[in-house]
C-alpha cells in the first residue's frame, strides 16, 4: 500500500470513528464499479455527475444495455437483425466517444 492509500485509509477510519460515515446514501452497499483512467477523468466525471450531466459515452452505454435487454426477448427474424445492427452502431459510437475523451485528455 502506497503513501496515498495509507492517508486515505486513515482518513476513512477517522471519519468512521467520528460517526461521519453513518446515515449516508448507499451505506452498506459496495461502491459502483467505475473504471477510472486518470485523476483528471475522475474529476471531470464527478463534476458532470454533480451537475446532473452525463457524458456521451455513458449515455451510449445505457442505450446499448437497453437494446441488449430488448434483444434477449426478441425472436429470430428481420427485427432482431435490425436491432443487432443498431447495437453494433451504438457500440461503435460509444467507442468513438471514449477515444475522443482519451485523446482530449492526452493533448
Amino acid at each position: 500500500m502506497g503513501w496515498l492509500e495509507r492517508i486515505a485509509e486513515r482518513m476513512m477510519l477517522k471519519a468512521r470513528a467520528e460517526g461521519k460515515l453513518t446515515g449516508i446514501e448507499g451505506e452498506g452497499r459496495p461502491l459502483p464499479d467505475r473504471p477510472i483512467e486518470t485523476d483528471a477523468t475522475a474529476a471531470g466525471f464527478r463534476i458532470m455527475a454533480q451537475a446532473g450531466v452525463l457524458p456521451p459515452e455513458i449515455v451510449l452505454k445505457k442505450q446499448v444495455i437497453a437494446a441488449r435487454a430488448r434483444l434477449s426477448d426478441m425472436p429470430e427474424g428481420p427485427e432482431r437483425a435490425a436491432l443487432l445492427a443498431e447495437i453494433a452502431l451504438l457500440q461503435m459510437r460509444q467507442a468513438i466517444a471514449e477515444e475522443a475523451r482519451r485523446r482530449f485528455m492526452r493533448d
